[in-house]
């Protein structure tokens, strides 16, 4: 039998029939689902009910999900409840279309219930504070606790500026240099990897994730999955997301649609992330302030003496406008359908 509560599932005060359980969503292949369970590893599909009852794209279940499933010990089991998410990566679906075409902007729930983000980055040559900037804005979206890897450290002999640099980007956010090649710090990651806890990887390809995962769990875990993901010109094709259980008893999720997410309902995620630019905002001398030629503008001052970089409030701009646009598209698609009802 297996313990949910290794796979860190809390107990939901409701009540259930006999024969529903819960269970935990450790692979996704489009409407067919694997989840861990009292009896072990199951498929499973959406009971019909569910279906008919489902108001919108993000009530899916997505990897990491908790819910309440029918077991069938012979057959595919039925998930009939999706269980409250304490944490979720989003990504805008415009459906393949280009954002400005786009009649109607979803949202798709691409992981859920995990307690930290693994923002990784490399300190070669692709290394990109405004990546990790985004990066960061998505994980304080996400309602889960950030952290930044910057791997292959044995190849940046000098990489405390760039830690620097990093670090100037959130308040209190926990920066670590890591090589799994020399194994420098790796023990400070591996101190969150505790029992029952949940971990995404945030960042592009090639940034050493794999290295670094199987290095964590001292064994190659990640072997068939590079072998399985990547074609002989090594682009990333990961056909479906899944939930990996380390030794350690921390678990982590691999999905392809964590490697650029778009922006939803972020307002208060960029808020977080870009404290310092909105604390100037609020010290303008007018509450109207466009930043472009007002007097006492806090943030034209700012980038005039240099406390406040161009490259960081081209940023804030471009994230703030990405924002704006799914809200806009959101209240667009929803008169749409309160015109139709």
């Amino acid at each position: 039998m297996v313990d949910l509560k290794d796979y860190g599932f809390k107990a939901v005060d409701s009540k259930t029939a006999d024969d529903i359980i819960p269970a935990r969503i450790i692979e996704v292949h489009r409407e067919l689902y694997k989840a861990i369970c009292a009896h072990g590893e199951v498929s499973a599909k959406l009971k019909g009910s569910f279906l008919k009852n489902l108001n919108n794209r993000e009530d899916y279940p997505a990897v990491g999900d908790f819910v309440h499933l029918i077991y069938n010990p012979i057959g595919e089991s039925k998930i009939v409840k999706l269980l409250p998410r304490k944490s979720k990566f989003s990504r805008t679906d415009l459906s393949g279309h280009n954002p400005r075409h786009a009649k109607t902007v979803l949202e798709q729930v691409v992981a859920a219930n995990f307690d930290y983000v693994f923002i990784m980055s490399s300190l070669n040559q692709d290394f990109n504070a405004n990546r990790i900037s985004r990066y960061l804005t998505q994980a304080y979206q996400s309602g889960a606790t950030p952290v930044v890897i910057l791997t292959k450290s044995d190849l940046c002999p000098d990489y405390e500026d760039k830690i620097e640099k990093v670090k100037a980007l959130s308040n209190d956010l926990d920066v670590i240099a890591v090589s799994s090649q020399t194994g420098a710090g790796v023990a400070e990651v591996a101190k969150y990897l505790c029992p029952g806890i949940t971990v995404v990887f945030l960042g592009m390809s090639g940034v050493g994730k794999s290295s670094l995962v199987n290095t964590l769990a001292n064994e190659e875990i990640m072997l068939v999955n590079d072998i399985r993901l990547y074609d002989d010109r090594g682009r990333h094709t990961t056909t479906h997301r899944q939930l990996v259980k380390l030794n350690s008893g921390a678990m982590i999720i691999d999905t392809p649609g964590m490697r650029e997410l778009g922006l939803w309902d972020a307002d208060e995620a960029i808020g977080e992330a870009f404290a310092d630019i909105e604390e100037l905002i609020c010290d303008c001398r007018f509450s109207n302030c466009s930043h472009k030629s007002e007097p006492g503008c806090q943030i034209l001052l700012a980038l005039e003496n240099g406390t406040l970089s161009q490259k960081r409030w081209k940023s804030y701009l471009t994230q703030k406008k990405e924002a704006e646009f799914v809200k806009t598209k959101l209240k667009k698609s929803s008169k749409k359908k309160s015109r139709i009802i």
